[in-house]
């Protein structure tokens, strides 16, 4: 099974490359376009790591800047995940017997020491 190479993200818009090589903006699109399976694959990868990550214990921002995307698609990706039914419990960290659980943590949080 051969792979096609990957493809390097643009540096200029389309109308950019339209108007260099003499060619329509649609022409660009066309040519420069991202297979749609590539596309979804990439994308689903995306969501599990949000995902994970946020079960390890990262908040969103975090998330953002760990995978290079906006908080506001962090955002919204968990919120898909919630509506879809997928388990969004925080793991437990690693020989951390006494860590909050998710709802410790909400009980606990508006409570000063």
């Amino acid at each position: 099974m051969t792979r096609e190479p990957m493809r390097e993200r643009r540096t200029a818009t389309a109308r950019e490359l339209a108007d260099r090589f003499g060619v329509s903006e649609r022409t660009v699109l066309r040519m420069v376009a991202e297979e749609r399976a590539v596309y979804e694959g990439r994308s689903r990868q995306r969501r599990d790591q949000i995902v994970e990550l946020h079960r390890q214990g990262l908040k969103g921002y975090e998330i953002a800047r760990e995978l290079s995307v906006s908080a506001g698609l962090v955002s919204i990706r968990l919120k898909e995940a919630r509506s879809a039914g997928i388990d969004l419990t925080r793991y437990a960290a690693a020989g951390d017997g006494d860590a909050p659980t998710r709802c410790q943590h909400k009980k606990s949080a508006g409570r000063r020491p």
